[in-house]
């Protein structure tokens, strides 16, 4: 297991701090946690669940009609 030291200010500390103990975790396990997320290849199971439970959410060509008109490039 690797491990790593970093530098915080000391109101984000407190900050992370908080958080953990709010999570009941440790602040190395906290913070691991953190990593773990922003590094997944995946969406969280939350978000997955949620997927199609909007009825009246508007299919893709419905969010098109109302895109106005590219402007044209210009030549480089």
């Amino acid at each position: 297991m690797g491990q790593v030291t970093i530098y915080l200010e000391e109101s984000i500390e407190h900050k992370m701090v908080s958080a953990a103990e709010s999570a009941h975790l440790s602040k190395s396990k906290w913070i691991a946690k953190l990593i773990q997320e922003k590094l997944a290849n995946e969406w969280p199971q939350s978000v997955v669940e949620m997927a199609g439970t909007w009825e009246d959410f508007p299919d893709i060509e419905e969010i098109r009609t109302q895109q106005g008109q590219d402007a044209e490039r210009e030549n480089l």
